[in-house]
């Protein structure tokens, strides 16, 4: 049996003088939920794609538990599912024959869990494609995904056009999935989803995959955020180890801290601090401290467009 359900060697794909993907080496184990970031061209659907087989690499290779995308993609389709941005569906189709059609295509169905899957998403199933909304044609991609129950889940951008309630509705499926093994391999705009969603995080620039790990282990990656409110005058901060982006406000004074607090403890206790407040990054925080520089230019919004 695999042990990994993703693993690539060297994956690389090249257009002309544009490496869209670089020597990628990415391995993730069986019951991962793993989110994949980085701004539009920085290599996720190109990623996508040739694990899917859709496009052959210039060099390397990838696995999907164990099995080649490119040499052996229909065995490889067996084991997981996919959910694109857009919804490309058949317009004179309703809802219900689309489902019936993806899940001959799929090859199996929990029917009991696709009806749960259409409440869940508050779906009509009884209109015609072309009657439906962006969101409306999103939710039909994601219950044929859902409702087949494979090992792999590969989600491109899955939530576009979704209302808040059906993000919830889509974030609560995605625990199910874990929960029952499956793994997750979730490319998305939306920070605050990945953040809520994933055991792991990946983040892509230029196509080079340049960090990997839990949030946990990335927190190294920017400042911890620190509030202290004073009985008294504020000290000086300015010459303690680590502290920047000092910003006070009559008593209260917020700052950005990297490396160790201590020395900013000792500054603190001895000058009267009777509030203390702390937070870890975010990750869009840490997605932003990656980026650095070029953030102004790169930066991910708050949803996808």
């Amino acid at each position: 049996m695999a042990t990994t359900a993703i693993r690539t060697e060297g994956l690389s794909k090249r257009y002309g003088d544009v490496d869209a993907l670089s020597d990628l080496n990415l391995e993730i184990s069986p019951g991962e939920v793993v989110g994949y970031l980085g701004p539009n061209g920085a290599g996720k659907t190109t990623t996508i794609r040739l694990l899917l087989g859709l496009i052959r690499p210039t060099s390397g290779r990838g696995e999907i538990f164990g099995i080649d995308c490119q040499h052996r993609p229909v065995e490889a389709h067996r084991r997981l599912a996919y959910v694109a941005g857009e919804a490309n569906l058949w317009p004179s189709l309703t809802g219900a024959e689309t489902l019936h059609l993806l899940g001959r295509v799929q090859g199996k169905v929990d029917e009991a869990y696709r009806e749960e899957l259409i409440t869940r998403f508050d779906l009509d199933a009884s209109k015609k494609v072309r009657a439906y909304s962006k969101g409306n044609r999103q939710k039909i991609i994601l219950i044929a995904a859902l409702m087949a129950r494979p090992d792999l889940l590969v989600l491109d951008e899955p939530t576009g056009g979704l209302d808040p309630l059906m993000e919830q509705a889509f974030r609560r499926c995605v625990h199910e999935a874990k929960e029952r093994g499956q793994t997750v391999f979730l490319s998305s705009h939306i920070l605050s989803e990945v953040e809520a969603l994933c055991d792991k995080v990946g983040i892509l620039r230029d196509g080079r995959l340049i960090e990997m790990g839990t949030l946990a282990e990335m927190r190294h990656l920017s400042s911890l955020t620190v509030e202290a409110r004073f009985d008294g005058p504020i000290p000086d901060l300015t010459v303690v180890p680590g502290v920047s982006a000092i910003h006070a406000d009559g008593h209260v004074v917020r700052m950005q801290v990297r490396g160790s607090v201590q020395p900013l403890l000792k500054v603190l206790a001895e000058s009267g601090v009777n509030e203390l407040l702390s937070r870890e990054p975010s990750l869009e925080e840490l997605f932003l401290a990656i980026y650095d520089g070029d953030a102004a230019s790169t930066s991910l919004p708050a949803r996808a467009t």
